[in-house]
């Protein structure tokens, strides 16, 4: 039946596809612009402008800067400007449409060759403080990526380095061997605790992106050499670059997709004041509860920028990102299915609301920049659980938790721009965290926990970093530092003790060949749930907790035919240390997350370590207006133990191969295909202990497995690979664009083998016992899963 419907579904989507009548389609768009000196904020006169594809479009910008490029064909297109006396650039992508916004640039001095004019090839986002470990993400990436859904979590696991949940539906980032708790994430320079809907509290972690990508422009994904004023990140830093909005006219992009139904626009308020909006309201459960999944998510999104220039040399900015979330189970679904009724049997009701708040100011004073940012975050957890999913009665609670975390922050940062190729900065920071916890949890038959906790403190901290680029950019090499410190113990309270430092190199031996290094030592803050953690005397228990560290270090190779085919091969050591160890269970912190609820709230202490290391290799073929394909492979190991005595064993995370392809292909009339094939290594695992199971007061307080944690990850499932599949369909029109998509993933509907778990079947095997060891008579449950999930999808732009 479930099938007919979707067979149905694909029909009506082809249907309508065909239906649609071209018209007199649009053949080329008006694209204008400016370009400015980035330091004095003076408009750049005989600026040369063009497709990056299309030598034989071209425009010259006139004494305000400004150009128009009267005939552009409709697509994806960046812009190249050139410029005597100026460093060539190369903007982000933009869609040429009747909507397109305006391409500003700016542009720097190029001291070096004031006499010479060439167009340097692409460097991929790699700078002199992040040589290596870096990538850029681009608006047709974004757009277009098979399988990903325009959900930026999904499009980055393509990249080397970043595993992935299989037939997931969750976006839980693994990179480099490190947990979803070691990722940080920026937007426009203000810090988001967490990027996605029904997030793991503790981690970073959630099944679907908060961040709507109609309004990003372009993203950088850093897997190591942190930037100096990037604070808390050990795996990754995902950094957002959102659009400008229109200061010519009124945009809105309307958004159809089988799981959400979005409304975004762009446009100005007077002559200095532009705007970013974006609403978006799921049917998610609808999409889940067709395909039979257990639970069944709903959330609403909204997102907003303003940014005044004040004048030319001040600007203000001012954004807010914010989700509500509900997420309620499919109990239509018991008996049905064994693996529907385990997870039913201990997943929670989940009810969160969260939002940031940010505002930042920003001056140019000729060779100075100097930017203050205010910001405040907020997050309210919300769980609930009866025993059977039976609400009737008050003894059927199992748990009720109410936890929220606030963060207060202030940064004020400079950067200094020197004659010779130097650039410095300098930045300092002030934090004020609360966190709250008020929960009722059974921990056995008989035995409650009321838990109520909080905990306020202050953070602060500082960074420094200097950059240097040699004259022809034979070379460039930089240095950085980084301390923090806050109010919670004598030891956090030192920033001496967590200091930073980094350091990276950047050789060029010919135009086609370079090599490059870095190396870095990086502090995070345990997660709030752990330094709020409290015992029934109101001890916080976990005081002796220190700041997290991992030394990381990386050195490789690329090889560039020009900018349209690149090779690079990257090796990385990780090495972490003061990881916080759990005594319950002896598994480490990093190793936990990738589930709904809370990680964290425990003791814990820091003593466990790791590392990971491993080799990276990327491929990238481009031919414009054509064809994009981007392959990664990487082979690692990475491993823990829980102190400096003991044996390392794998990680959760230690995947060991990981292989991507993926590539979208442009045909004529405006369609585009899209490939990703996307394989891993079976994960480690922890068997399920069946006699801890199986205790009646175990089971009634928790309704899910017990873990063996004397075997942990002694046993490894095999390995996965899965295939996407995206189309695309675009039509240009005088005033307006439409595009259709399907997105399809998983078409071959490979199947995920997850560990057996056993559940209870309500058989007491003992009932004459005492209540203490009566147990239920289990049944093992083999857990394997994988469909088809479509995605369709129409777009409207006007």
């Amino acid at each position: 039946m479930e099938m007919m419907r979707m067979k149905k579904f694909f029909c009506g989507w082809l249907l309508c596809s065909l239906l649609v009548v071209q018209a007199v389609a649009q053949s080329s768009f008006r694209v204008t612009g400016k370009v400015i000196d980035r330091t004095s904020r003076q408009p750049v006169v005989g600026a040369f402008v063009s497709p990056a594809s299309i030598d034989t479009v071209r425009a010259v910008t006139d004494t305000a800067g400004v150009f128009v490029l009267p005939h552009v064909p409709p697509g994806i297109f960046s812009f190249r400007v050139t410029a005597a006396g100026y460093v060539p650039q190369e903007t982000p992508d933009y869609i040429v449409s009747a909507v397109t916004p305006e391409v500003n640039v700016e542009l720097e001095e190029d001291i070096k060759s004031l006499h010479t004019l060439t167009v340097r090839p692409k460097s991929y986002g790699k700078t002199a403080e992040a040589p290596v470990s870096v990538q850029v993400i681009g608006l047709r990436e974004i757009e277009k990526s098979p399988g990903a859904n325009r959900d930026i979590s999904r499009i980055v696991r393509g990249y080397p380095g970043v595993a992935f949940s299989p037939v997931g539906y969750r976006n839980d980032l693994i990179v480099r061997g490190g947990g979803p708790s070691e990722n940080r994430f920026y937007m426009d320079g203000i810090e988001i605790p967490n990027i996605n809907h029904f997030a793991t509290q503790g981690a970073t972690g959630g099944p679907v992106s908060i961040v709507n990508a109609d309004l990003v422009r372009e993203i950088k994904f850093y897997t190591g050499s942190f930037p100096a004023d990037r604070t808390g990140a050990m795996s990754s830093v995902l950094d957002f670059r959102l659009r400008e909005g229109s200061s010519e006219r009124q945009t809105f992009k309307a958004t159809l997709g089988a799981s959400e139904a979005a409304l975004s626009g762009s446009g100005h308020i007077g002559e200095k004041t532009t705007y970013l909006f974006s609403l978006r309201q799921s049917y998610l459960q609808l999409l889940f509860k067709m395909i039979g999944l257990p639970f069944l998510p709903n959330y609403i999104d909204g997102q907003f920028k303003v940014k005044t220039r004040l004048t030319p040399y001040d600007e203000l900015t001012v954004m807010a990102l914010a989700g509500v979330d509900r997420m309620e189970l499919n109990t239509d679904l018991a008996g049905e299915d064994e693996g529907s009724d385990y997870i039913l049997s201990y997943l929670p009701k989940i009810e969160q609301e969260t939002f940031t708040v940010g505002a930042s100011y920003r001056h140019y004073a000729g060779k100075h920049v100097q930017t203050y940012v205010l910001s405040h975050n907020y997050l309210n957890d919300k769980n609930l659980k009866y025993r059977n999913n039976d609400e009737s009665t008050e003894e059927n609670l199992t748990l009720r938790l109410r936890s929220t975390e606030q963060k207060t922050t202030f940064r004020a940062e400079n950067m200094t721009t020197l004659s010779g190729g130097w650039t410095l900065k300098e930045g300092a920071e002030l934090n004020y965290m609360d966190y709250t916890d008020h929960e009722r949890r059974l921990l056995s038959v008989g035995d409650w926990s009321v838990y109520r906790t909080h905990l306020g403190l202050v953070a602060y901290g500082a960074s420094f970093s200097a950059a240097y680029t040699a004259p022809e950019e034979r070379w460039s090499a930089s240095v950085g530092v980084r301390a923090d410190g806050n109010t919670y113990s004598s030891h956090m309270s030192r920033p001496w003790e967590q200091l930073s430092p980094r350091a990276s190199f950047r050789y060029v031996f010919s135009p086609h060949w370079s090599t490059a290094a870095s190396a870095g030592w990086y502090h995070q803050l345990p997660p709030y749930t752990a330094l709020g953690y409290k015992d029934a005397t109101d001890r916080l228990v976990n005081r002796d907790l220190r700041y997290m560290n991992v030394a990381q270090a990386a050195w490789g190779g690329e090889w560039k035919a020009n900018d349209r085919w690149a090779v690079s091969v990257e090796g990385f050591y990780k090495s972490y240390h003061r990881v916080p160890l759990s005594l319950a269970d002896g598994v480490p912190f990093t190793c936990k997350g990738t589930d709904y609820g809370v990680v964290g709230n425990e003791a814990l202490v820091s003593t466990a370590q790791g590392r990971a290391y491993g080799v990276e290799a990327l491929m990238r073929w481009t031919l414009p207006d054509r064809l994009n394909l981007t392959s990664s492979f990487t082979w690692y190991r990475s491993e823990y133990r829980a102190d400096r005595h003991a044996a390392y064993v794998p990680s959760a995370w230690d995947n060991r191969v990981i292989l991507n392809m993926s590539g979208t292909y442009d045909f004529p009339h405006r369609w585009s295909v899209g490939l990703r094939l996307s394989c891993i290594g079976g994960s480690p695992y922890t068997p399920y202990d069946e006699v801890a199971s199986s205790y009646v007061t175990y089971w009634d307080a928790n309704g899910k497995s017990a873990y063996d944690y004397s075997r942990y990850n002694a046993e490894r499932l095999p390995g996965y690979a899965q295939l996407d599949v995206r189309v695309d369909k675009e039509f240009f029109f005088k005033r307006w664009r439409l595009g259709l998509y399907l997105d399809l993933q998983n078409v071959t509907v490979s199947k995920l083998r997850q560990p057996d778990v056993f559940m209870s079947t309500g058989v007491v095997s003992n009932p004459e016992t005492p209540l203490e060891d009566q147990r239920y008579v289990m049944r093992r449950i083999e857990q394997i899963s994988g469909t088809l999930l479509p995605t369709l999808g129409v777009t409207v732009e006007f």
